[in-house]
């Protein structure tokens, strides 16, 4: 799976404002409205709070994963998103996180979802990788960071 294939200008987003977990699912979902990807808000929202509750997506190194499956999503979409301040998401190694990428797919396809997932896990091992990302000032310029 190609990130760029899955990933826009559109879906990237720097400077989130929530303060809470539940706040930036909020925001990660309305990049994806905006960006026409999900039609189904509730639907995505409840998928990826019901996943949230039996395990934190809060992975290590400041980065989490929200995730969730819908009936309502046909094609896996996903979103980034950027926070100045450090957000409590549960993680693995108990520290607050600052990349959220979210992703949401079809019920009945687990191929995709697995393969997105595995390949966000191998790209964010690189700690210069993640500080690229934290100090990238566009989306653009964070696309140009994945594809590397």
């Amino acid at each position: 799976m190609n990130l760029k294939t899955v990933l826009t200008k559109d879906t990237i987003v720097l400077h989130l404002k929530g303060t809470k977990k539940e706040d930036i699912i909020n925001e990660l979902l309305d990049i994806l409205v905006r960006a026409n990807k999900i039609q189904d808000r509730a639907a995505a929202f409840s998928a990826v709070m019901e996943r949230e509750q039996k395990m934190s997506t809060g992975m290590k190194h400041g980065i989490a994963i929200p995730h969730g499956k819908s009936v309502t999503i046909h094609d896996l979409v996903a979103c980034i998103g950027i926070s100045d301040n450090p957000i409590d998401f549960d993680s693995l190694d108990g520290e607050p996180c600052r990349i959220f990428i979210m992703t949401l797919s079809p019920l009945e396809k687990t191929g995709p979802h697995l393969q997105f997932l595995a390949e966000i896990s191998l790209l964010f091992k690189s700690s210069e990788k993640r500080n690229d990302i934290l100090n990238a000032t566009s989306p653009e310029e964070i696309l140009h960071i994945l594809a590397e």
